[in-house]
């Protein structure tokens, strides 16, 4: 093992330790592992990849211990209506971008899907489905998490000049950005409220990621095995102990920050995936028609909001 390689062993798990005590923010975490990412060759690409997905659905159910269940039920009912209209205008403006920027049907179809619902959870579970290649699924969640990190910087920022309440900046956040980890990352920095709708209603919006890898699947004749969304049920019942077991109610705090700390490691991981490599693999239509897919969706669902057309 050559010394260069030793170095970069040890910044990475040093900045490991760091992202977990606490001390920093998500963004901030974020922040590192991108410089980490496009800095150096990542020593612990695969293993990375494969503990941010785990942590990521472990946080989420930590923050389900400070959630309010009827909070939930209101917030998943209310989004089920937007969220399922949101994902059908969003897949066929994403066919239509596609189509005209002359990108591989492919591609095209996985940054869509990424768009419209989850973002990498969305493209990881459709991917084997389509037979997507190597490269198809490196330039589609290359695009997804690109704006993924513009989102979680972005956003707040937005809110925050707009005054948006924290209701509306949690339904739009949960309606416009990729990933969850960004839109916990995003509604955390905005507030408590924030962070509830939020989550709440992205979760909402994961469960299409069934119905449509089952579309998908019969499209391309393909028997590939699809991926359930199970975390989202014990985020479910982790809001049910808070809100009727009281009992054990001196334990939630801190499984809720348990929460909070697996975000800001999840979100250190995936910054620092984003490597010289994965940028160069992108090009330029498959990221403009993600770009220009995004803010549609975005600026559409952000007007909608703050005049009271899409409200919870």
């Amino acid at each position: 093992m050559s010394p260069s390689v030793g170095l970069t062993k040890n910044i990475f798990l040093l900045a490991l330790i760091l992202a977990a005590s606490g001390y920093i923010s998500p963004p901030i975490a974020l922040i590192g592992g991108l410089v980490y990412g496009l800095s150096f060759a990542h020593p612990f690409h695969l293993e990375a990849k494969k503990l941010s997905k785990l942590l990521l659905q472990l946080s989420v159910i930590g923050l389900g211990f400070g959630m309010d269940l009827h909070q939930v039920i209101e917030a998943g009912r209310s989004g089920f209506v937007y969220t399922a209209a949101s994902i059908l205008i969003t897949l066929t403006l994403g066919w239509l971008l596609g189509r005209f920027l002359k990108i591989g049907k492919r591609v095209s179809y996985l940054i869509s899907a990424g768009t419209a619902i989850c973002g990498g959870s969305a493209i990881a579970a459709i991917a084997p489905i389509t037979m997507a290649t190597e490269e198809e699924i490196a330039v589609s969640l290359g695009t997804v998490f690109m704006l993924n990190s513009v989102a979680l910087f972005a956003f707040p920022a937005i809110g925050t000049a707009l005054r948006m309440t924290q209701t509306q900046f949690g339904l739009w956040a949960a309606l416009a950005i990729h990933d969850t980890s960004s839109v916990v990352g995003a509604s955390t920095k905005f507030g408590v409220l924030a962070l509830a709708v939020g989550t709440t209603v992205k979760l909402a919006r994961a469960l299409w990621i069934v119905p449509l890898s089952v579309a998908t699947s019969v499209a391309y004749k393909s028997k590939a095995k699809i991926q359930w969304p199970w975390f989202i049920l014990f985020f479910c019942l982790a809001a049910v102990a808070n809100t009727y077991l009281p009992v054990f109610h001196d334990i939630y705090p801190a499984l809720k920050h348990l929460g909070v700390i697996g975000l800001t490691v999840t979100l250190f991981l995936i910054g620092t995936s984003l490597s010289k490599k994965t940028l160069s693999e992108v090009g330029v239509r498959p990221l403009l028609q993600g770009v220009i897919l995004w803010i549609i969706v975005a600026s559409a669902s952000l007007a909608l909001i703050m005049k009271g057309w899409i409200h919870l």
